[in-house]
């Protein structure tokens, strides 16, 4: 994600005190002011810092950023994901797709595919599949959220649970170090157990900036699922679990 070293480490820096300061890092690295700055524009175009007088800060881990500006986030990350996890879906399954920005990019790699069943409580990815030929698209009743699109509450909970299928396309907003799956609205949250409780294969679908992200509420454990793509996993704790649990890693840009 970084393109050095120095970045990785400045963001350690950040989420051990909250913030860096300019200066200070440029007398610590040996290097100009001018460098820091460059580097910490990389760390906030990244959404992981935000500029502040003098230096920058950690980004808050209680409040998610906008649904637009997520988008654009690893945005050829996540096309890659999408069509690394719509690979390991058949013709003729049935599936459920949850919220995400990633989860979308699934979506829109899944149109070649024929004969599916798709839940969602998603409505950009129900709009995105309802004229693809052959696909039958249910849609969720519940809450919709206006910053997304997305369908929350307990309607859309128990919704999902009234069906049992092949596949859940799941994403996250962030992934802690111990395999935590974390996201930031508990409605959401709730549905996406539901999705959990009620596939029989469950696809993880995340870019690598999710571990360095946090959010407060539990969804789940990494051991919970089956399928795991990602662009790139470089955390060793995340691969042991893999290989632990016998999930299937891939990595879209490895």
């Amino acid at each position: 994600m970084f393109t050095s070293e120095r970045q990785s480490e400045i963001l350690a820096r950040a989420k051990a005190s909250g913030r860096v300061l300019v200066e200070e890092l440029a007398a610590e690295f040996s290097v100009s002011p001018q460098t820091i700055r460059k580097d910490l524009n990389v760390l906030c175009d990244a959404r992981l810092l935000v500029r502040v007088h003098g230096g920058a800060a950690l980004t808050s881990g209680i409040e998610n950023l906008e649904y637009e500006a997520r988008r654009n986030i690893a945005a050829g990350a996540k096309e890659a994901i999408g069509r690394a996890a719509a690979s390991l879906i058949p013709d003729g399954a049935s599936l459920f797709i949850n919220i995400g920005t990633t989860t979308e990019a699934v979506s829109a790699a899944l149109a070649p595919r024929s004969g599916l069943m798709v839940i969602t409580n998603n409505i950009n990815v129900a709009n995105r599949l309802r004229t693809q030929p052959g696909f039958e698209v249910i849609i969720a009743g519940g809450v919709v959220r206006p910053s997304d699109g997305g369908i929350v509450g307990e309607a859309a909970v128990d919704f999902i649970r009234q069906f049992k299928v092949d596949f859940a396309v799941i994403g996250v907003s962030a992934i802690d170090e111990d395999g935590a799956l974390l996201d930031f609205d508990l409605r959401e949250v709730k549905v996406a157990q539901a999705i959990l409780a009620n596939a029989r294969h469950v696809i993880l679908v995340a870019d690598a900036s999710k571990f360095e992200r946090t959010a407060p509420v539990r969804i789940a454990h990494l051991s919970q699922v089956q399928s795991f793509v990602t662009d790139r996993c470089d955390k060793a704790g995340i691969r042991r679990i893999c290989a632990e649990h016998a999930i299937r890693l891939v990595e879209a840009l490895a």
